[in-house]
C-alpha cells in the first residue's frame, strides 16, 4: 500500500466532481473552503474522495501520511515513505502567499521552519516538494496544479543568502537591542518600560505556475475545471511501473501526458527534461 501523484491523477480522472462546497457540505472540519481543498487534495491521494463520513476519510487518511501538519508549518502533508505536499488556495491566478516560508526546492527534515513532529514523523532526510495549488471560485475547483518544487523553485541557498543579508542589515542599525529569532529580526525594548518589541517577518510570495510555466501550456478559462501537474522526467520515472501505465492506458481526450522542457530554476540558460500532464472537465 502506498500513494504518489500518479495514483493521486488517477482518482481525479475517474472521480471526475470539483464542487468543494457539495462535496464537504456539513462537514464542520471542512466548512471553509481553503480546508475543504485540502480535504480534496487529500482525498485524492488516499483514493477517499466518494467517502461520505469525514472521520472515516481521517482514518483513510492516517493510513497514507505520516504527518498532517497546519497552516503555520510547511508542509500540510508528508506521504509515509512518499513525497512532502504543500496546499495552497487561490481565489484567482495571482501570485502564491507563502508567508514566512521561502519556496523550496526540496524539503529537508533540519529546517528550521518544520515542527519537531514532522522532523519526527518518519526516518528522512531530504522529501521532493509537491506545491498543490487551487483556484476555488463559487465553492467550486477551478483549476488545480501540482508541480514539484524542484521545477518551481531555486536552491535553498538562494533564498537564504538574500534573507540573511536583510537580517544582517536590520541587526547591524545602532542603538537597538535585538534578539535571536528564526524571523528577519526582532527588537526588544522599544518602549521606556521595556515591555513592547518589534518582529520583523518576512512575507514570501511566488508567480502563480500559470505565468511561470505559460510557455509549456495555455489555460483555458471556460472549462468547468482543468488540472496541470509537472514533474521532472527522472521523477515520473522513478515511480511505481503500475502507477505509469495505468495513467498512460487512460491517456486520451481528456487526460494528456507531454515530454516538455522547463528552464532550470538555478539557471534559466539550461534546460530540464519534464512531463507535464494535464486533465480537464467541460
Amino acid at each position: 500500500m502506498g500513494t504518489n501523484i500518479l495514483k493521486a491523477i488517477y482518482n481525479l480522472s475517474k472521480y471526475q466532481d470539483n464542487d468543494l462546497k457539495s462535496i464537504y457540505k456539513g462537514s464542520n472540519r471542512a466548512n471553509i473552503i481553503g480546508e475543504a481543498l485540502e480535504y480534496y487534495v487529500k482525498d485524492l491521494f488516499c483514493g477517499s474522495l466518494e467517502e461520505k463520513d469525514i472521520d472515516k476519510k481521517d482514518k483513510k487518511h492516517s493510513e497514507y501520511f505520516s504527518y498532517i501538519g497546519n497552516q503555520n508549518n510547511p508542509p500540510d502533508l508528508i506521504i509515509s515513505g512518499g513525497d512532502a505536499v504543500e496546499v495552497k488556495k487561490n481565489e484567482g491566478i495571482g501570485g502564491i502567499a507563502l508567508n514566512s516560508s521561502y519556496p523550496k526546492s526540496k524539503l529537508c527534515s533540519g529546517s528550521t521552519m518544520i515542527t519537531k513532529a514532522c522532523r519526527d514523523c518518519e526516518k528522512w532526510e531530504t522529501k521532493d516538494i509537491i506545491y498543490s495549488i487551487g483556484t476555488v471560485s463559487g465553492g467550486k475547483l477551478k483549476l488545480l496544479w501540482m508541480v514539484y518544487g524542484d521545477c518551481y523553485a531555486a536552491s535553498s541557498e538562494v533564498y537564504e543568502r538574500v534573507r540573511n543579508k536583510i537580517s544582517e542589515g536590520v541587526n547591524e542599525l545602532p542603538g537597538v537591542e535585538f534578539s535571536n529569532t528564526n524571523e528577519l529580526g526582532r527588537v526588544n525594548k522599544v518602549d521606556p518600560l521595556g515591555i513592547t518589541y518589534l518582529r520583523i517577518r518576512g512575507m514570501w510570495a511566488i508567480d502563480h505556475p500559470n505565468k511561470v510555466f505559460n510557455y509549456v501550456t495555455k489555460y483555458d478559462k471556460n472549462k468547468k475545471f482543468s488540472f496541470f501537474a509537472l514533474m521532472r522526467t527522472t521523477k515520473y520515472n522513478s515511480l511505481p511501473k503500475v502507477d505509469r501505465e495505468a495513467i498512460e492506458v487512460i491517456e486520451g481526450k481528456s487526460l494528456l501526458i507531454s515530454d516538455v522542457e522547463i528552464k532550470d530554476p538555478d539557471n534559466p540558460a539550461k534546460f530540464i527534461p519534464a512531463k507535464f500532464i494535464q486533465f480537464s472537465m467541460g
